[in-house]
């Protein structure tokens, strides 16, 4: 009997059952994916329910305020919610920050101005009431002036030396000619005069820069308000938003630099009406005295002429 067709057909049998197996084995490779795309509604599932949960929020509270970051002209992004001193400082233009620095330089010399004059009254004032107890003191004049003359330490002093100086110069040998003193009490107000008005010159030295400060500083500051708003409404421009967050931060620089203007200007305008009045008061003492020392010498001049 020939059995080789039933070889052929066990042999075919067994490839068929081998190719059965390897598709059984392969077969969970290939499904992999399905379970995947099978689950992939799953797995969006929850990111669809993020999205729907915040829009259910968004639509729950409309008016609840957004954290933002915004980029300003140039370049730099900032919170646009904080409004701290420091950060107006840093969102500034340049323009502004320039405007910012000029007034605090203003500031700061206005108040170096004003302690420095404040100093220097409390001074002149306490040492010329000193000089004025030993001027009247009773003592002789010539003792006072040769203990002051090589370094007198108030205007008051320094127009008593200048006189002194002056009425030693004047007198001499030709003292008792009549010309000589009838001239010598007119070169002693004048010498005084001009004394005066150098001491007091040297005392009111830098407080015009007050007078400056306080008439400028608004002025600087409400220029650096000017350009804070014309950057604003550019920012307005390239956001395409007219939501106030969108200008607030620019109008907030703008009126820093009008405040830092005024925080300027305010202490040098009062402050120079005080020390100029103050001053003014000491120069009118410094007049008294002259006048009193002039009356002396005219007194003098007439006891030696008779």
């Amino acid at each position: 009997m020939d059995v080789s067709p039933l070889t052929d057909l066990t042999t075919l049998l067994d490839v068929l059952v081998a190719a059965d197996l390897q598709l059984a084995a392969d077969e969970p490779a290939r499904t992999d994916p399905a379970p995947t795309q099978t689950m992939s509604p799953d797995a969006r599932e929850p990111e669809t329910n993020g999205a729907e949960d915040t829009t259910d929020a968004g639509t729950a509270n409309p008016g609840a305020e957004r954290k933002v970051i915004e980029t300003d002209l140039s370049g730099n992004e900032s919170g646009a919610e904080d409004f701290s001193i420091p950060a107006l400082i840093a969102r500034a233009d340049w323009v502004v920050k320039g405007v910012l620095v000029i007034l605090v330089i203003a500031s700061v010399w206005s108040w170096a101005v004003i302690f420095e004059k404040l100093l220097l009254l409390r001074r002149i004032n306490s040492r010329a009431t000193r000089f004025e107890n030993r001027f009247w003191s009773g003592g002789s004049v010539e003792e006072l002036y040769a203990a002051i003359k090589q370094k007198p330490d108030n205007p008051m002093a320094s127009v008593f030396v200048a006189a002194m100086r002056e009425w030693q110069r004047s007198t001499g040998e030709d003292a008792g000619r009549r010309p000589l003193r009838a001239s010598l009490g007119d070169r002693i107000d004048r010498v005084m005069q001009v004394t005066l008005t150098r001491e007091m010159t040297r005392s009111e030295r830098f407080l015009g820069s007050l007078a400056t400060i306080g008439a400028t500083a608004p002025f600087v500051g409400l220029f650096g308000t000017v350009w804070g708003i014309m950057r604003a409404f550019q920012d307005i421009a390239i956001q395409k938003n007219t939501n106030l967050a969108t200008v607030a931060p620019g109008i907030a620089e703008a009126l820093f630099a009008t405040a830092l203007g005024l925080v300027a200007a305010i202490p040098a305008v009062v402050a120079y009406n005080k020390l100029s009045g103050d001053l003014d008061r000491y120069a009118h003492r410094l007049e008294g005295f002259s006048g009193e020392f002039s009356a002396i010498v005219s007194r003098e001049l007439d006891n030696s002429g008779d």
